[in-house]
């Protein structure tokens, strides 16, 4: 049996685990990571941890299985590291993606013509060599979390990253063939200081650091790597991931988009990966508060004790009772990218209890994803006949029916909770021949259950509702990136 350890590095969290030819994942080592916030709109992670943190993970997991044919890298994609090119020290904290330190700065080239967004890698590494080497006479590597993992796991000989991260720094050429010559100027920002792009899957060096040095056989982003979890490989085949936010990503093939840009429906062209210089693209649509909705109602106004008893409390009412709620806790993604929305709850009546809010925030949230399935197809052109979906929220039974109800269309949820290792996984046993190519892969997909649509959510009633809940903050309302 071939197996691949997969090391995942996650918002809140850095994982290592095995998986097998046969699509099981066992021998997890895992260990909370979170981020810190130093001031609001700041987000941070201490890279050096966290490059200790992967080494420990993966070298445990292997200690427990035994040796692998091979590793793969996953992450959370953008984020960002400055470190020391001789000493591999970082230069000091890595840049979340999530950060918006740069909204200004973003804002300010959109004047000279240059289109960034403040969750892309460009303006981070930008802001932290601005900090750390304003002069630029350093010799420093810059890299996303994918690359600073390489890194350390080859102890210092490999300095690369994959298209399906390339893509989404800011700075790659079309179709993340190499370096674009264009944003690095206004950057301050040296081609020589960022790392080789190389396939998602091959070949790519040992993991020297590691027990046997094993090679390094695939790159991926998350949700790139979920996509390969749940079988996304063929146009038209879609996933949505229901973690912290939301992320519908569709596979469309291999003819590259029109334009790397936003579409007009409010997606954005992404690539897939690249396997033996083959790039297959998808479009990715994007929700910024799902599984927050939830916690919300557990941290802050405690009408639950935990996330997982929103299901029961749920399913207890046959209806909302009128109460609809937007999930635009931090503005609204695809399709309106409204970031002065707000969150909304109306309807509610003295008759309004505990269940029919949890219902409706279970709705509103499936509600967004079928506003995200509709803007895919719009932009992409394609008929997404069924819904794939992993992540946190797909354990919850109300909340996948209502998303069948609102989509109309039956939803498939993945077997394990979290696609994104196994995805990686899959990627790299197709490096080591387990699997004849990427396509195969889709013969690997065995849903845990399928949920047929019943009765229909009322998709006009929602728009209503979205609409109450634009442009709150009107100042937020008017940026665009």
């Amino acid at each position: 049996m071939s197996t691949i350890l997969v090391v995942d590095v996650g918002t809140s969290s850095v994982r290592a685990s095995i998986v097998r030819d046969d699509a099981t994942v066992t021998h997890e080592t895992a260990r909370p990571l979170l981020p810190d916030s130093p001031a609001p709109g700041m987000v941070e992670f201490d890279a050096a941890l966290l490059a200790r943190t992967a080494l420990e993970v993966a070298r445990s997991t292997l200690d427990a299985h035994g040796p692998v044919d091979g590793v793969a890298i996953t992450n959370q994609r953008a984020s960002t590291v400055v470190w020391d090119r001789a000493t591999g020290e970082p230069v000091g904290p890595g840049i979340g993606w999530q950060d918006l330190r740069t909204v200004f700065t973003c804002l300010e080239l959109q004047a000279q013509g240059l289109r960034f967004a403040p969750n892309q890698s460009a303006t981070k590494f930008s802001s932290t060599l601005d900090t750390y080497d304003a002069d630029r006479t350093r010799d420093l590597c810059l890299g996303t979390v994918d690359s600073w993992i390489a890194w350390a796991l080859s102890g210092g000989e490999l300095h690369v990253t994959d298209p399906s991260n390339a893509a989404v720094t800011g700075l790659a050429a079309p179709g993340a063939t190499g370096w674009s010559e264009i944003p690095l100027g206004p950057l301050r920002l040296d081609a020589a200081s960022l790392p080789t792009i190389v396939d998602s899957c091959g070949p790519i060096g040992p993991a020297s650091a590691l027990p046997g040095a094993p090679p390094i056989v695939a790159l991926a982003g998350d949700q790139q790597a979920s996509m390969l979890g749940q079988g996304c490989v063929h146009p038209g085949l879609a996933k949505i991931t229901f973690g912290t936010g939301g992320m519908l990503d569709a596979c469309t093939g291999t003819t590259p988009p029109v334009t790397e840009a936003r579409s007009a429906a409010g997606t954005f062209p992404i690539i897939g990966w690249r396997h033996a210089g083959t790039t297959t693209w998808g479009v990715e649509a994007i929700m910024l508060s799902a599984g927050t909705a939830v916690e919300w109602l557990v941290d802050d106004l405690g009408i639950l004790e935990s996330a997982a008893a929103s299901d029961a409390l749920a399913a207890s009412v046959p209806d909302t009772g009128g109460v609809a709620f937007v999930p635009a806790l931090l503005g609204l993604g695809t399709p309106q990218w409204d970031f002065g929305a707000r969150g909304a709850l109306l309807g509610i009546t003295r008759g309004t209890g505990r269940a029919h809010i949890t219902r409706a925030v279970l709705e509103g949230v499936a509600h967004r994803g079928a506003d995200l399935v509709e803007a895919a197809e719009t932009d992409a052109g394609l008929a997404l006949a069924a819904l794939r979906v992993d992540g946190g929220m797909s354990a919850n039974a109300t909340f996948v029916q209502a998303l069948a109800d609102a989509a109309r269309r039956p939803v498939e949820v993945s077997p394990v909770l979290e696609a994104t290792t196994l995805g990686a996984g899959l990627l790299g046993l197709v490096a080591t021949g387990a699997f004849g190519g990427v396509d195969d892969l889709g013969s690997a997909w065995r849903p845990r259950a399928v949920v047929e649509p019943g009765a229909p959510l009322d998709r006009d009633r929602w728009r209503e509702a979205v609409l109450r809940a634009s442009g709150w903050e009107s100042g937020l309302s008017s940026l665009s990136f």
